[in-house]
């Protein structure tokens, strides 16, 4: 179960990376869908981080156990 939720963690990354290639591909069309496309890269890139560093915390209790 674990090593699902480590491998889910870089879906959010590349997620992030997709969002990031749509806001450049839009941005000069339609600003206010390369803003939403950057805004969700962003949060994707955060959700990364996010996920990581709690994955690391539980991981660390496991081995003090």
């Amino acid at each position: 179960m674990l090593k699902y939720l480590k491998i889910f963690q870089y879906v959010y990354l590349i997620a992030g990376v997709f969002f990031l290639y749509d806001a450049v591909v839009t941005w000069n069309s339609d600003r206010n869908h390369a803003y939403l496309s950057l805004f969700l890269c962003i949060l994707a890139a955060f959700m990364f981080f996010f996920r990581r560093r709690f994955h690391n915390k539980y991981e660390d209790k496991n081995k003090k156990q």
